[in-house]
């Protein structure tokens, strides 16, 4: 597989490459060992393509997973709450999630489970596939 494309997220791709090349490289070097053919699995049902074999996403997920994991990369979570008050979510940021919860029910308002997940991070740099 290659990369076709990139997002460099507030310059992140050129930080990359002036500051940790080796990660860069190591990423160039994953994503190339995927063999792409070995996940064309999936059979179309759509009306216009019925029987095609297609690349399946859930076979892609599951290499680019194991290539990343085998290198030392990991997945990140970060759960929250919030609710339609802004300033009440400004006053709960940086407190742990349960206490964000109680902050919020005690104002009367109902909290929202969310959070924040990253495919794969490894020296502060994230991927996402």
């Amino acid at each position: 597989m290659k990369i076709a494309k990139t997002h460099s997220h507030l310059n992140g791709h050129e930080w990359l490459l002036v500051h940790h090349p080796e990660v860069w490289k190591e990423i160039e070097k994953i994503v190339s060992s995927i063999d792409a053919e070995k996940c064309r699995t999936k059979v179309s049902k759509e009306k216009t393509m019925k029987g095609r074999i297609l690349y399946s996403p859930i076979e892609l997920n599951r290499e680019f997973s194991a290539q990343f994991r085998k290198a030392g990369w990991h997945e990140t979570r970060t759960s929250y709450w919030v609710t339609d008050d802004y300033n009440l979510i400004r006053k709960t940021l940086l407190m742990e999630p349960g206490r964000q919860k109680d902050e919020i029910e005690a104002t009367g308002r109902s909290a929202i489970f969310s959070y924040n997940q990253t495919d794969f991070v490894k020296k502060r740099a994230a991927v996402e596939v």
